[in-house]
């Protein structure tokens, strides 16, 4: 007979809390919507004032509440490819019980909710459908080809098109910003697929790489960073200089990534791969203070 688990400490299950809903990325999120505030929407504004002001931090707390629940909810539902895919990094079951877990997802959609219907009711809508397309997800669409990987992609840019919904100034910087989030996410949600597609295989997921394959998977890959590009360059005549040299230096390690797409063949290579998008990002949004 297996001896009974130990009974996790309370630092256990707080350290176990903070990993279960992405806290770097959780940072990273609302760092991204003050900057956006600060210096793509009201750049006149002193920063202290935008800092400060009760509107955004309730945006930004709404954001951060809906997609800790979205990474709560994921995990619930996938417990058992994580712990063939990423078996360190479950805390479910482990830290966490599963009915806890689903209570503490409760409880953070609906914080979120009501946050964004203390600023407005776009707000709030929007945060509903956040609230949906990440059960939808979580539920379904996670295992299907593509759709999962757009959904993810397109609530990352829905972090930012909030704060143009809400304010309604300098909207066409938001909304490229948006795009170029949108573009390098669905590249590394997929990434992320062909990572883990030994785990997702054994429990009948219907990813990219399982159905059509690295190769093909890859063409997609290659198809989605020349469509961004390609827009970006559409945009060129619009954007003030301190974005077209944004962008031109951003060149540079998107065609790295590029570069070692074409070599990767191996679980550590598209894990890599993964870690540099986020880099790429990261770098992307602190580019905002200098826009």
């Amino acid at each position: 007979m297996r001896p009974p688990r130990p009974k996790p400490s309370a630092g256990q299950i707080l350290a176990g809390f903070f990993r279960l809903v992405r806290w770097p990325n959780l940072v990273l999120l609302a760092l991204a919507q003050y900057l956006v505030r600060l210096s793509l929407i009201s750049p006149e504004q002193r920063w202290y004032e935008g800092i400060f002001e009760g509107e955004l931090f309730r945006i930004v707390l709404s954001t951060a509440c809906i997609a800790a629940a979205g990474y709560i909810i994921n995990d619930y539902y996938d417990i058992k490819i994580d712990l063939i895919n990423k078996p360190e990094r479950v805390v479910i079951g482990r830290y966490i019980k599963r009915r806890w877990a689903m209570g503490i997802n409760l409880v953070l959609n609906g914080m979120g909710v009501l946050l964004g219907l203390t600023v407005d009711r776009r707000v709030a809508l929007i945060n509903v459908i956040a609230v949906v397309m990440l059960w939808l997800y979580s539920n379904y669409l996670k295992r299907q080809p593509f759709w999962g990987n757009f959904v993810v992609s397109a609530l990352t840019a829905l972090s930012l098109i909030v704060l143009a919904v809400h304010y309604r100034r300098h909207q066409e910087l938001v909304y490229l910003y948006a795009l170029f989030s949108f573009c390098l996410s669905l590249v590394r949600e997929i990434i992320k697929d062909m990572e883990d597609v030994k785990g997702d295989a054994t429990f009948g997921c219907q990813t990219l790489p399982i159905i059509w394959g690295l190769r093909r998977t890859k063409t997609l890959l290659y198809v989605i960073l020349a469509l961004f590009f390609l827009i970006l360059a559409g945009s060129l005549r619009v954007l003030p200089a301190t974005m077209i040299y944004f962008f031109a230096g951003m060149s540079l390690p998107m065609s790295y990534l590029v570069y070692r797409l074409v070599l990767a063949d191996t679980r550590r290579d598209f894990a890599f791969l993964s870690q540099f998008c986020k880099g790429i990002m990261v770098l992307g949004i602190l580019t905002m203070g200098w826009v």
